[in-house]
């Protein structure tokens, strides 16, 4: 996993997640997105970058493009970034356990503190 040192805006990513999903391709969009940023160490604003996401998740990279700036595509990302904030987060990843929020990549082992406190138990 490679942490790159610049946190980059997602808004047109997600943009382009919500275009993957409208053409059934999600997954694999979420797939390349993830890669590019934590296995490769790449910068999500650059459009460079977005357009291969696309190539790889099998989409039209300049239709991929284009969805970046489409009003409805953006008010989507937008409704579910405010969802968010309501909800509480603040950061991406943020997983809730036990109404306790963990916020960002954390390490395996803060993790499963987490859920240990919440009165998990590991298995043998």
């Amino acid at each position: 996993m490679v942490v790159p040192e610049h946190k980059p805006n997602t808004r047109r990513a997600l943009a382009l997640a919500e275009h993957a999903r409208e053409q059934g391709r999600l997954h694999e969009a979420r797939g390349a997105l993830m890669d590019a940023y934590w296995r490769e160490g790449l910068d999500l604003e650059d459009e460079g970058v977005l357009a291969a996401a696309a190539r790889k998740s099998g989409l039209d990279p300049e239709a991929a493009l284009r969805a970046l700036s489409a009003p409805a595509v953006l008010a989507r990302v937008d409704a579910m970034a405010a969802e968010a904030a309501r909800a509480g987060v603040t950061g991406i990843p943020t997983f809730v356990v036990a109404g306790r929020r963990v916020v960002g990549a954390q390490p395996y082992e803060v993790l499963a503190a987490e859920v240990e406190a919440a009165g998990a138990r590991r298995r043998p």
